[in-house]
């Protein structure tokens, strides 16, 4: 009898440990956890790179946009330089004033001033005005940048450059293509917008 008893105890433990298996190899609770943990990493990096994208280029048509506007005020004799009228605004205030209209996106300050350059020149046809932008070993070269708008009748240009830095590793590779001071790689986005017009004949 107790070897009866013993030998169905075996059979029963044996039963438990084999259905014990089957439930363990079919059980898919955790399935989709482990997926989303697999999954998790690439998914999110993704998504911040399309949200980057996206912000660089509101900023990029925020800033072709300001360019235009700062530009038909020239045009139109609502800002002027070194006239004596009150209209006058020196460089310091002209970089202010694009930067307020620019304040949508970002603010300006100490971090943001080192990463935006204005040019803004006179010449005496259109065909003189440059149509590169001069970038030497990476870094956009400013060496010949100015602040010298002509008067009434003059041609100008209104060129601004930002640099905008991407965070993003999985973006850098494609959207950066800017070396900023201490850096090997290209880690910064350059924005460039450009107008040029012919002053109207303003007093």
């Amino acid at each position: 009898m107790c070897v009866h008893r013993n030998n169905q105890d075996s059979a029963l433990s044996a039963g438990r440990s084999r259905w014990s298996i089957f439930r363990f190899r079919n059980d898919k609770s955790g399935t989709a956890a482990i997926e989303f943990a697999v999954l998790a990493i690439p998914f999110f990096l993704l998504l911040f790179a399309i949200i980057e994208t996206c912000i660089a280029f509101a900023a990029e048509q925020t800033v072709n946009h300001v360019v235009n506007k700062m530009g038909r005020e020239l045009r139109t004799g609502r800002i002027t330089f070194n006239t004596g009228n009150a209209t006058d605004m020196t460089e310091d205030q002209f970089q202010a004033r694009f930067c307020e209209d620019l304040s949508i996106v970002f603010s300006c300050g100490d971090d943001v001033d080192d990463r935006l350059f204005l040019d803004l020149r006179s010449f005496n046809q259109f065909s003189d005005i440059p149509k590169n932008v001069k970038v030497v070993n990476g870094r956009i070269d400013t060496t010949d940048f100015d602040f010298a708008p002509g008067g009434a009748s003059s041609i100008n240009v209104l060129r601004a450059y930002y640099l905008w830095r991407v965070t993003t590793d999985l973006m850098r590779p494609y959207l950066a293509n800017i070396v900023s001071e201490g850096d090997a790689v290209p880690n910064h986005y350059l924005i460039v917008a450009t107008t040029a017009y012919r002053n109207e004949a303003f007093r």
